[in-house]
């Protein structure tokens, strides 16, 4: 089963689809178009994603998911096995009496392999879900701060910057550190957060 991460989609769709005029650093300078006076400012994704909590939080939330979800397969994935040699041995040493002994042997067999089957689609469905849903969250956490935040600093555009995405932009312009404290003091912790935090401790 593959491994699901909490994608950086979420905070870029969030930044780039806001039309909110966001709000800003206390020292950041927005950029000034002298033809059109447009604010611009820019916040860097992969530092909102590794320094936002809400990240961080629900980044562990869903690996421990993703672990425990593996670790099932797993365990069913060796009792599987094993059931399919205690067949074969008992195949190999004529212990079947009947024809029809070992073909309800074999469909049982059968049936466990697309039970394991079905149950790793659907934990890898529940787990793609909830990724979804926490991405979600996440924009819309960054939108809210940001539409509440931009009622002073008047911005026209904040744009998402990450990877290389934007080839070239000013230092002065970035406005991430800010967006990250606002968003740390806004957040509060779910319980299924603070109870899976407390069980890590």
């Amino acid at each position: 089963m593959k491994k699901i991460l909490f994608l950086a989609l979420g905070a870029a769709v969030a930044l780039t689809g806001c039309n909110n005029k966001p709000e800003v650093q206390e020292n950041a300078k927005a950029t000034e178009v002298e033809a059109t006076g447009l604010r611009i400012a820019y916040v860097e994704v992969d530092s909102l994603m590794s320094q936002y909590q809400f990240c961080k939080d629900y980044n562990l939330l869903l690996n421990k998911k993703g672990e425990n979800a593996a670790n099932t397969l797993q365990q069913k994935q060796r009792a599987l096995q094993q059931h399919a040699n205690a067949l074969q041995k008992k195949y190999e040493s004529n212990g079947f009496t009947t024809r029809d002994e070992l073909e309800r042997a074999q469909n049982q067999l059968a049936k466990e392999q697309q039970d394991l089957a079905e149950l790793d689609q659907r934990l890898t469905n529940e787990l793609a879900m909830e990724n979804a849903k926490l991405n979600e969250e996440l924009r819309d956490s960054i939108q809210a701060f940001l539409k509440v935040y931009n009622k002073t600093k008047k911005y026209d555009y904040i744009l998402s910057r990450q990877g290389d995405n934007i080839l070239f932009a000013n230092k002065k312009y970035d406005i991430t550190k800010e967006v990250v404290a606002g968003l740390n003091k806004r957040y509060k912790a779910k319980p299924e957060v603070k109870a899976s935090n407390e069980k890590k401790d």
